[in-house]
């Protein structure tokens, strides 16, 4: 089948069992939670500097979902971000925040973690 998005950014993108478990060109429900997540996260992550009176020069987060038995069993969010004036503890502190706060990791039902690495 295919898959569209109201924002028409996916546009008849396939989408089948091909895609999911095999080779094919496409998408699958495991990236585009990952995408999401990744993307959620790094919104949430900007929100929480600026709200420390942060502004990062850069946020690069991505998103590995692992299924296991057919079961979600795992979300890990790989952050590296570049925020002038700020500790590597003060980052961890609101990588985390940014972690628990966001809005698909309150959505998914398993076990989320996070590698947080701050860049100068």
């Amino acid at each position: 089948g295919t898959v569209t998005t109201q924002s028409g950014v996916l546009k008849d993108t396939q989408y089948s069992w091909h895609t999911r478990f095999e080779d094919g060109a496409g998408t699958n429900p495991e990236e585009l939670l990952a995408a999401a997540h990744a993307g959620c996260y790094s919104m949430k992550l900007s929100f929480v500097l600026a709200s420390k009176n942060l502004i990062s020069e850069s946020i690069d987060t991505t998103c590995s979902i692992t299924l296991d038995n057919g079961v979600i069993t795992l979300s890990h969010l790989d952050v590296t971000a570049k925020v002038p004036g700020i500790t590597m503890e003060q980052f961890q502190e609101y990588a985390l925040e940014a972690k628990e706060g966001c809005l698909v990791s309150k959505l998914f039902n398993t076990l989320i973690t996070l590698k947080a690495t701050l860049v100068s």
